[in-house]
């Protein structure tokens, strides 16, 4: 009943924590672990969270996947943390714990009743010092990434669009993959591998050590030196640099999918990385068009035409590049052919003109709802953090970046649109339903 009663209470106060200036302190220790404190006292909870700087794109050719798979492999057991244990050691002391990956990094973090704060860091410091990897868990997690990957991808419905999106807009850069990765890769590779990818990116100088919620400074920071500053630093991590060729000229490809009956449309384009402004932009282009039933393509492809029953515009936004897609599903009869026509002259219409003033206010009141929404839980606000530290270099855009956003003007939003979203730097998609 504790155990309840806590996590009630976290989820209740959480909706309390308005997005508002973020007060933080952030230092390094001597191993290289940056480590940042948000102090908030509304609610008796913490988070502890450690984001290190490895994703998809940092694996070797044929050992995809590899990220991926040591986010669940590192939950498996340490030195001082019996196999199997950890979820159950979260549970009984009132938290709850989570990660994810995606091409570019990895984020595992806990949030407990705030007298527990010392079992968080002790945790993460766990799993950065003692992991114990060996066959029997890389054999347990190799089944669990298989089990995941037919849930999600192979026997979910538009599963794959992703990776045939990929595999046809990137040719020599790791983004041509999914962070999912493939199997055969994890089947293939050796324990001395695993060793070795563990070794060199699950390291302190690799990583982010974010505290957020209620804590008290100094004490906190006796408690980090204590756990972390120990932990031996690794050598600096040489990243890999791709070339892509710019695309100049039309891509066009089909795809099947056994679990599907009405096919879809997927245009896809190559844009810039997630520090650029202009990547802002296509984040207020995507609101525009698709966010909402008063958008411009759901109000035309849905509402009124009817010739679609879905339609969607969004702007991934990764370290190296960005892939800006759109996407359609036709209502009964209609063409594929039809939904692309349709949806280039909204596009066309973007880049002809300015969009009104009244659409532009209504963006960006979108823009500040989205920026309170991030930052609306100490969840939030821990990602956040060790977000803009590790790629943008600038822990405190988490106050400012929404100034980027409402410096941006009609007149860019439009040459955005004329520099990306062009016939010949596209990626045409039919995913069609496959013939039995």
């Amino acid at each position: 009943m504790k155990t309840y009663l806590t996590l009630f209470l976290i989820t209740f106060f959480g909706f309390f924590i308005y997005a508002q200036k973020v007060a933080f302190e952030e230092f390094d220790l001597d191993n290289g672990l940056h480590v940042i404190l948000h102090q908030d006292n509304t609610a008796p909870l913490v988070v502890t969270s450690v984001l290190y700087h490895v994703g998809g794109k940092d694996e070797q050719e044929h050992r995809r996947g590899f990220a991926h798979f040591f986010e669940h492999l590192l939950f498996e057991g340490t030195e001082n943390i019996e196999r199997g244990k950890w979820f159950s050691i979260v549970t009984s002391n009132g938290g709850k714990n989570n990660a994810y990956t995606n091409d570019d990094f990895t984020y595992y973090y806990e949030v407990f009743p705030s007298n527990n704060l010392e079992l968080g860091l002790w945790l993460e410091s766990e799993r950065m010092l003692h992991p114990v990897i060996n066959e029997i868990g890389v054999e347990t997690q190799n089944e669990v990434v298989k089990e995941e990957r037919r849930l999600r991808y192979d026997n979910s419905p538009y599963g794959r669009w992703n990776e045939e999106v990929r595999r046809n807009l990137f040719k020599n850069h790791p983004y041509k993959t999914t962070p999912i990765g493939e199997m055969e890769d994890l089947d293939a590779a050796t324990l001395e591998e695993f060793i070795a990818f563990n070794k060199k990116f699950y390291v302190p100088n690799n990583a982010v050590l974010v505290v957020a919620g209620d804590f008290e400074i100094d004490n906190t920071k006796k408690l980090v030196q204590n756990y972390f500053n120990d932990i031996p630093r690794s050598k600096d991590i040489e990243r890999a640099v791709f070339k892509e060729r710019p695309l100049d000229e039309a891509l066009s490809a089909e795809a099947f999918d056994k679990n599907i009956q009405v096919p879809a449309l997927f245009t896809a384009y190559r844009t810039p990385k997630r520090t650029a402004r202009e990547s802002r932009i296509l984040d207020m282009i995507s609101s525009y068009l698709s966010d909402g039933k008063s958008s411009k393509l759901y109000r035309k492809l849905v509402d009124e035409k009817k010739i679609s029953l879905q339609v969607a515009a969004f702007n991934m936004s990764l370290e190296d590049h960005g892939i800006y897609v759109i996407l359609s599903l036709p209502l009964g009869n209609n063409e594929l052919s039809t939904l692309r026509d349709e949806i280039d002259l909204e596009i066309e219409k973007l880049k002809q003109h300015l969009i009104s003033e009244q659409d532009y206010e209504k963006l960006q009141n979108k823009m500040e709802a989205n920026y309170v929404n991030s930052n609306g839980s100490v969840e939030g606000i821990a990602n956040s953090l060790a977000v803009y530290y590790t790629f943008y270099n600038n822990t405190n855009l988490i106050n400012s970046e929404i100034e980027i956003y409402r410096s941006i003007s009609r007149e860019e939003i439009r040459e955005v649109a004329n520099k990306y979203l062009n016939d010949h730097q596209r990626l045409t998609l039919n995913y069609l339903p496959q013939s039995k």
